[in-house]
């Protein structure tokens, strides 16, 4: 199985923990449903990687699971580059808006139990 551990800024690490205990309902809602190896694997919030931190990470996937809020309608340009400094680690992503978190949970869930289906199928 894999567990590609992906090199950070170690100053992140205490921005992450304080993100971590300052989630937002978006992260806090999705998180009550991955939790746990509710999906048979573990997934963790808030990790460090490069200069950047993502909202959730599974290492046997090397599966990525961003949250985009309001803020980012005016950070593509940003999102896109992180994004593409992070897949080339390898790493895959998945992308839902604020909005789709709290409005449409159950859409959410089948597109990651779908993406999950197809990342196990490389492990």
């Amino acid at each position: 199985m894999r567990n590609k551990i992906i090199p950070y800024n170690p100053k992140l690490k205490e921005y992450a923990r304080y993100l971590r205990n300052n989630s937002t309902l978006a992260e806090v809602l999705l998180w009550q449903n991955i939790k746990q190896n509710a999906y048979d694997f573990q997934f963790h919030r808030q990790v460090p990687m490069l200069d950047y931190i993502v909202d959730f990470y599974c290492h046997e996937l090397m599966l990525v699971i961003e949250i985009d809020g309001n803020s980012h309608e005016f950070k593509y340009e940003y999102d896109a580059k992180r994004q593409g400094r992070l897949e080339k680690y390898g790493l895959k992503f998945i992308r839902f808006t604020d909005a789709q978190i709290k409005n449409e949970m159950f859409s959410v869930l089948l597109m990651l139990n779908q993406t999950i289906e197809i990342l196990k199928k490389d492990i």
